[in-house]
């Protein structure tokens, strides 16, 4: 249960009844052992004792450097580096700073959690921490949290990431389509020149692994038989609204296959996989070709494009359904058959 605060009293002296919070330096009690604060909680010593926190995660651009003194003795720390911006990763470092939280709190230790100002950064691991302990939606942890501290307001960024961490099950899954979009996204922020890309960006090339495609589907060049990508590289995606969707376009009958109302996905959008790497590097679209036969095979665009069903994806990288056959890996034999 969340606790909402007492009365600020400022730095006067604490009397018996006062909280908690209010004697450690303005740190915030969001429930019992769990405190927000900003860096002014963890400048003195005497206000981690007083309210006897032996745990601190920092998420800050620079970590502190704690004075001497009985306070900082035994202390658990965490940093976090990260600058309170939109375009900061923090939804990599979730998992990190829920499990500190969670394991200090199970070894019944005090737990603050601070930035610089302690508004949007420490905010946003408190309410993801939230979230996962009580199985909350993002909207009602942060709703909890700012009935608690009015002037928390988390940048448009964190809470986007936020989002996604419920849309994973309150876990980062690296393997999942959403944080690979998400990784997609990151990289056109961080290299705008496209240029020595980090290798774990791009999938494992199918022609080199020999092992592990047990139960996945692979997919090979219609026209060479050339193994292109499989079936985990695919970043699936929800329908858009379909034909509405082109209505700033001139249609043809056709431009899009249609079922009823809605239009069908005629291309599959993936991750990069290392046979691409040579054609996306300073290059911010182009046409993707089979790298043995030179076919074409799809397109990419680091702004993103527009599937046919009238979603819009950033980053795209999709390869034609047409353009691909594929070939289903048998588990005992394996063998593969392919789909007709």
């Amino acid at each position: 249960m969340l606790e909402a605060p007492g009365p600020s009293h400022g730095c006067e002296p604490c009397n018996p009844s006062a909280s908690r919070a209010t004697c450690a330096g303005q740190m915030l009690e969001v429930q019992p052992g769990l405190y927000l604060g900003g860096v002014a909680a963890v400048a003195e010593p005497d206000h981690l004792r007083e309210a006897g926190i032996t745990a601190v995660l920092t998420v800050d651009s620079e970590e502190p450097s704690f004075k001497a003194g009985p306070g900082v003795e035994g202390l658990w720390r965490l940093f976090v580096p990260a600058l309170d911006k939109p375009e900061t990763d923090l939804l990599s470092h979730l998992d990190r700073c829920v499990a500190f939280i969670g394991q200090a709190r199970a070894e019944g230790r005090a737990v603050l959690v601070h930035c610089h100002a302690g508004v949007s950064r420490s905010v946003a691991i408190i309410t993801a921490f939230l979230m996962k302990t009580d199985l909350l939606p993002f909207e009602k942890a942060y709703e909890k949290l700012q009935i608690l501290k009015p002037e928390a307001k988390m940048n448009e960024g964190f809470e986007w990431q936020l989002k996604l961490y419920q849309a994973m099950g309150y876990e980062v899954d690296t393997s999942s389509a959403i944080y690979k979009q998400y990784r997609l996204q990151k990289v056109t922020e961080k290299y705008p020149e496209l240029q020595n890309l980090p290798q774990e960006l791009f999938a494992v090339d199918p022609t080199t692994v020999s092992q592990g495609l047990k139960d996945e589907v692979l997919y090979k060049c219609r026209k060479c038989r050339r193994s292109l990508f499989r079936s985990s590289s695919i970043l699936d995606h929800h329908e858009g609204s379909g034909p509405i969707a082109f209505a700033h376009k001139r249609m043809t009958p056709s431009f899009m296959l249609t079922t009823g109302r809605q239009a069908q996905c005629t291309s599959y959008f993936i991750e990069p996989v290392q046979w691409m790497e040579s054609a996306l590097l300073g290059v911010m679209d182009g046409q993707l070709l089979c790298p043995k036969c030179s076919a074409k095979l799809g397109s990419f665009n680091w702004y993103g494009e527009q599937c046919s069903c009238g979603r819009w994806i950033t980053p795209a990288f999709q390869i034609h359904k047409n353009r691909v056959d594929e070939m289903k890996i048998l588990p005992v034999l394996r063998s593969q058959t392919r789909k007709i």
